[in-house]
């Protein structure tokens, strides 16, 4: 229960005899406001204190205070890393340091190079920003925000990736509850559960004992957006399983495997929105709710999917809604995790 100034005042003025004028003006009354005050203030305080002495409720610094008790350390970010190809006059230098950019982001030179006779050179960048911001897609970097000497253009063939967001609270969180409560021990399931989800980028974790005989250990993994994990993402975490599995065990790990889910529908206005407005935030909650359902269902549900369209602001309502061309719930095997594919509403 809150407390409140006005609460707390007139829990004192009810302690003072009638005999005494105790309305606003009074003395007794402008004696025990300041102090109302003050108290409001202590247990707005005290609240605070209570609520980030548990993980449950904590936040930020706090959480991470009682994470580290047992062990447990926040993912930061990691910045996205590729390559650039740069096109220019034979000779000319590009030196480390140099930046390129997209219409978003900015990317940073990670070596020294001198253009050679063909006039084109691969050079290696990094996002000068942590997180998933720097994820550019092919052909997103091609502008320079400073110029370089003889360097007339700039072009990413492949996207940028490896750039993780900080891990949020809820994620720091649900891995504090999953070490308390799961019985990590002596390599079992919940331990290479814990490991996986340990590495920075990881988002989530299932394993499979004995896949493919005594001793053998399977760990699927997707990244922190629960999208597929890229090859070094997975030999990163392969890596580091290695450092502390038991004496013994063949681990192996590997990607989830994305499925797409294509949504058509047929949908009746409200508000006055538009098409892609309402579209924008139906793909948005969609996504969401893939994210949630990732290594937890067996299926995407196609009635949740129906109410997150008909939710959406500016639908009023929808018709032949299909999701991957059928009516029913969509199976997910072991190993997949549901993505948005297409969109088409009309």
């Amino acid at each position: 229960m809150t407390v409140t100034r006005e609460g707390l005042r007139s829990g004192m003025l009810g302690n003072v005899s009638n005999n005494y004028d105790k309305t606003e003006g009074s003395f007794f009354y402008d004696a025990i406001d300041p102090v109302a005050i003050e108290l409001e203030k202590s247990y707005a305080e005290q609240e605070k204190i209570l609520k980030n002495g548990f993980a449950q409720t904590s936040e930020g610094v706090h959480l991470e205070r009682k994470c580290a008790e047992i062990g447990i350390k926040r993912k930061l970010s990691t910045k996205s890393t590729g390559t650039v190809q740069i096109t220019g006059t034979a000779g000319a230098s590009i030196t480390k340091g140099s930046l390129v950019a997209s219409e978003a982001v900015t990317f940073e030179i990670l070596e020294d190079k001198t253009i050679g006779v063909s006039k084109v050179e691969n050079v290696a960048a990094q996002c000068v920003q942590g997180g998933s911001i720097g994820n550019v897609p092919s052909n997103a970097i091609k502008f320079f925000p400073v110029t370089l000497a003889g360097v007339e253009a700039v072009a990413n063939a492949e996207p940028f990736s490896g750039g993780y967001n900080e891990e949020a609270d809820d994620s720091l969180r649900q891995r504090y509850f999953e070490k308390v409560n799961a019985p990590a021990t002596s390599g079992n399931t919940f331990h290479y559960k814990q490991w996986a989800k340990a590495v920075t980028g990881v988002g989530d974790a299932k394993v499979f004992p004995l896949w493919n005989g005594n001793g053998t250990v399977k760990v699927v993994i997707c990244d922190s957006n629960k999208r597929a994990a890229d090859s070094n993402l997975v030999a990163d975490t392969a890596a580091y399983i290695e450092t502390q599995r038991p004496i013994g065990a063949t681990v192996t790990v590997e990607s989830a495997t994305e499925k797409p889910i294509n949504i058509i529908a047929t949908i009746v206005f409200a508000n006055g929105r538009t098409l892609e407005q309402a579209k924008v935030d139906f793909e948005k909650t969609l996504t969401e709710y893939f994210k949630e359902i990732a290594f937890d269902k067996t299926y995407a549900s196609y009635a949740k999917i129906g109410s997150l369209l008909y939710d959406t602001y500016g639908i009023a309502d929808y018709s032949d809604l299909k999701a991957n061309n059928g009516i029913v719930n969509i199976p997910l095997l072991d190993t997949e995790i549901p993505v948005l594919g297409t969109v088409v509403l009309s």
